[in-house]
């Protein structure tokens, strides 16, 4: 193959997952305005709830990490889900600027709903395809995202490139030898400095 095609091969592929990218992005905020359109969250918003559900708890200066905005943005949208009764906020007991997050019963219930109604309607549109042609897919992108993330990163560096919501085995941490912001040991994350607001 030639450069000019190969170039072109590269701009269709790079088009169509833009294209899959934002139809996912879509089809999650159709899912939350179904499965809890009391609560109207984001994607922003459920994305925040996952990573507190995964976590156990979490502090928010973690939500600035993996939201990448700062301290003072993750407060206003840990308040919002706070007032919203999706999140509680405890004081750190050796640290009283250490915020601990966790959700509640209510939000449990937003994230159950939602990825109840989302599994249904992933399993009918990924019915579609074969398991081999699944299988081969998630290779591809799994190799193709380890080559794209960027290899100067350090190893044992905290990563915020997740899919870890759709499965927990995440390839970047597992071929590059990352940290996972949710998978680190919660004695870890909330003794870091930058885990108060």
């Amino acid at each position: 193959m030639n450069l000019e095609d190969s170039v072109s091969l590269i701009n269709e592929f790079l088009g169509s997952a833009t294209v899959f990218e934002h139809s996912v992005a879509q089809m999650i905020e159709e899912e939350l305005g179904r499965s809890s359109p009391d609560a109207r969250l984001s994607a922003s918003q459920l994305k925040l709830l996952k990573l507190v559900g995964l976590s156990g708890a979490t502090t928010v200066g973690d939500v600035a990490l993996f939201l990448e905005i700062s301290n003072a943005a993750a407060s206003k949208a840990v308040d919002k889900l706070v007032g919203l009764s999706l999140l509680r906020r405890n004081e750190g007991a050796r640290d009283r600027r250490a915020i601990h997050l966790s959700l509640t019963g209510e939000g449990r219930t937003v994230l159950k709903n939602y990825d109840s109604a989302a599994q249904l309607r992933l399993t009918r549109i990924f019915g579609e395809f074969s398991t081999e042609e699944l299988g081969r897919t998630v290779d591809l992108l799994d190799a193709l995202s380890t080559l794209i993330v960027d290899h100067r990163a350090k190893r044992g560096e905290i990563c915020v490139k997740c899919g870890i919501f759709f499965r927990r085995r995440c390839s970047i941490k597992h071929r590059l030898g990352r940290l996972c912001l949710h998978l680190r040991p919660r004695e870890q994350r909330l003794g870091e400095p930058g885990s108060s607001d």
